[in-house]
């Protein structure tokens, strides 16, 4: 009798990317390595119900992360989330690459702040018991499950978080001031952004 063959070990990585920068692609790398992932799939929200601010049109956000994990073998574009119509549900998310792909071990790559605001996220209680989670820490931090999931059965796993200080927000604000943006972000992604004159509005950020 043959073996059962592993089951792929898939990553998402969803947020607004907006945009995406260097420290999200070194977190993504951090992952793939923690997790010995087989595949990261990048999920730019299409519409984040819990961010009041207006975020750079979907499509010009997927093409920056296109730009940004172009020719990385392991990186994939996941574009469900801009195709699908209103809210942006990580359990809808799921629930769909589940069915498309039943065999996976699924694994939600989350920063600190995210894990503290999970018990907020629609439908958490299904989405965790779906999923591993896969919490981004700095060096001599430990995350630890928040009060608010206490008693609930969660698969956590630490993944090293790069010391960089970057954030979506500096680099908007960088932006509509007419500074350089181009140690944040990759220069493919620099050029798109000034091709295109995303982020000059300070009113947008």
């Amino acid at each position: 009798m043959p073996s059962a063959q592993r089951a792929r070990r898939v990553g998402l990585f969803g947020g607004s990317f907006d945009p995406v920068h260097n420290a999200h692609l070194a977190l993504a790398h951090s992952a793939l390595a923690a997790l010995a992932l087989d595949e990261l799939l990048w999920v730019p929200a299409g519409a984040p119900w819990q961010k009041a601010r207006v975020l750079a049109p979907a499509a010009q956000r997927a093409d920056m992360l296109r730009l940004a994990i172009g020719g990385m073998a392991r990186f994939h574009l996941e574009p469900c989330e801009i195709e699908r119509a209103g809210p942006s549900y990580t359990i809808d998310t799921v629930l769909d690459l589940q069915r498309r792909e039943p065999g996976n071990r699924w694994y939600l790559l989350l920063g600190q702040d995210q894990l503290a605001r999970l018990h907020t996220w629609h439908r958490w209680r299904e989405l965790v018991a779906l999923v591993e989670l896969a919490v981004a820490h700095r060096a001599g931090e430990h995350p630890g499950l928040p009060t608010a999931l206490a008693g609930v059965p969660v698969q956590l796993t630490e993944v090293p978080l790069p010391a960089m200080a970057i954030s979506s927000t500096a680099i908007r604000e960088r932006v509509a001031a007419g500074l350089d943006i181009a140690a944040l972000v990759p220069a493919a992604v620099a050029g798109y952004i000034d091709a295109h004159g995303l982020y000059r509005n300070p009113l947008r950020s």
